[in-house]
């Protein structure tokens, strides 16, 4: 006969009944809810899953299977991290971007949905160019090299590597840390030959002033970058899972948030060669900032906003003339 389930407190050593997986899901459920975190379901959900190493079909199609004690001890400890404020990504280690599965740690930004837009608007910018054979002869494609800047995971700059066979991918970031994430994310799908990790800040290392702009093998046909872009002033205005766990180099770029563009674009002007694309995320309210660097900086062509699904402004797009 089965074992009742228990919906209380997870099995342990002291009698108590094990709980079968309907009742884990129900109380997990419950406690987060009660600390109010957003999409309690999925987190509850999500924990599981990682837990038993199962999918979520397998999760609904045997929910009467009961957890060994030790296993219930181990997700009900993910719960009461997920309701103390730590990420689900963070506590499971990975994180979907592009349709593809990144590791996440807290060395580095975690992944979200809106960035994608970085990659749908790089992929329709490079148009032909970014087709390993050319539609009208049939040949290869001349080679491409594309720089991520600030590449956290790595996710952009793997996700284009994947979408780009013919182009070598330049990811800088500051962090030692989360550049070891992000070679291993390289490794994980197949692009690692293609995907060169260097830590710099911005593009400080790829920079040689007076060199740049005559070495044609320096020059880059795609530039693009979720930088920094949170104001200091606004910190108190994040979800504490933000403030308090992802890196904060990877989200402040200073007092107002728009710190970072100006630097960035002057030098992605010098890396890119001509007709070079430059792709870059928005943070809130800084697209008439980032329109007049590139509007009035070098010669900067076919300028364009995207908005995310929400209808912000969240990607600018410019050739370099």
């Amino acid at each position: 006969m089965r074992q009742e389930a228990f919906s209380g407190s997870p099995a342990g050593e002291d009698g108590r009944r094990s709980m079968d997986i309907r009742a884990a899901l129900k109380e997990a459920m419950a406690r987060l809810r009660a600390a109010q975190v957003l999409s309690h379901t999925l987190a509850a959900e999500l924990l599981l899953i990682h837990t038993l190493g199962q999918d979520r079909t397998w999760l609904y199609t045997h929910p009467e299977t009961l957890l060994e004690p030790a296993v219930a001890e181990k997700y009900f400890a993910l719960v009461a991290r997920r309701t103390a404020g730590e990420p689900t990504q963070y506590l499971t280690g990975k994180q979907e971007f592009w349709g593809l599965e990144f590791e996440v740690t807290p060395a580095v930004l975690i992944p979200r949905p809106e960035t994608e837009h970085v990659v749908e608007v790089a992929l329709e910018r490079l148009g032909p160019r970014g087709i390993k054979i050319r539609l009208d002869t049939g040949a290869p494609s001349p080679h491409l090299r594309v720089a991520d800047i600030g590449t956290g995971s790595g996710c952009l700059a793997v996700a284009l590597a994947c979408e780009l066979p013919h182009a070598d991918v330049f990811a800088t970031d500051i962090s030692a840390t989360a550049l070891e994430v992000a070679r291993r994310n390289a490794t994980r799908h197949h692009v690692s030959d293609r995907v060169h990790c260097i830590q710099t800040n911005m593009l400080d290392a790829l920079v040689s002033p007076g060199e740049a702009t005559h070495h044609e093998t320096r020059l880059f046909d795609l530039i693009v970058s979720n930088p920094p872009y949170v104001a200091l002033d606004d910190a108190a205005t994040l979800p504490r899972e933000v403030l308090e766990h992802e890196p904060h180099a990877a989200l402040f770029a200073g007092r107002a948030g728009f710190e970072m563009y100006d630097r960035f674009i002057e030098q992605a002007g010098l890396l890119l060669r001509e007709r070079g694309i430059l792709v870059v995320e928005l943070g809130y309210n800084s697209a008439d900032h980032v329109l007049k660097i590139v509007r009035y900086g070098r010669s900067w062509a076919n300028i364009s906003i995207t908005n995310d699904l929400a209808g912000i402004p969240r990607v600018l797009a410019a050739e370099r003339g």
